[in-house]
């Protein structure tokens, strides 16, 4: 057993993990307008559902307002019809194919329930990254009883790859804090 190109790969992944998170929390909603909020949604357009992205250009003119200037005018009222019915609780207005959304402030009630969406994340990313850690460990273990390690290399490269998860978990909760006092502050 190669521990090193394990190691390798368990920092990878809890990476790959943790960028998912940055991403997720990136579409969460805070008090100002954010071009990531519409990352998740998707548009049924050209045979195929596709994101926002790769039909219009997102931009914020200002801190409550997000503009949508879809490249092609004749998908203008599926993007519109899209972000309706995304469950971000936007009201899109029309103009040609300039799409205009308006962030009302957030109230104490919904910045609470986005601050719930925000745990449901991390948590997931903790369970992803257990998943991880069950996955090395039991490599180790199988290695062990292959007798391609000694019980003691087993000890060492646990304890050593347990640092790795215990710093990663600890990041993940650095950054759900930091995100749930961004959803919170007014």
């Amino acid at each position: 057993m190669d521990y090193n190109a394990l190691k390798v790969e368990v920092e990878q992944k809890t990476a790959q993990t943790i960028d998912v998170l940055r991403n997720e929390f990136a579409g969460l909603r805070t008090g100002r307008a954010s071009t990531h909020l519409l990352d998740g949604v998707r548009v049924p357009a050209y045979g195929s559902d596709m994101p926002i992205s790769q039909l219009a250009t997102v931009s914020t003119p200002d801190n409550q307002t997000l503009t949508v200037t879809v490249w092609d005018i004749n998908n203008a009222g599926v993007v519109e019809k899209a972000i309706r019915d995304s469950g971000l609780g936007l009201n899109p207005m029309t103009a040609g194919g300039v799409i205009r959304l308006n962030l009302p402030p957030l109230t104490e009630e919904r910045r609470k329930e986005l601050t719930r969406v925000a745990g449901k994340y991390a948590e997931e990313a903790k369970i992803s990254m257990r998943n991880i850690r069950q996955d090395a460990m039991n490599k180790i273990k199988r290695a062990v009883t292959d007798k391609e390690i000694s019980e003691d290399d087993q000890r060492k490269y646990e304890d050593d790859l347990q640092k790795v998860f215990d710093s990663r978990s600890n990041e993940v909760d650095a950054i759900a804090k930091e995100k749930e006092a961004d959803i919170m502050s007014v």
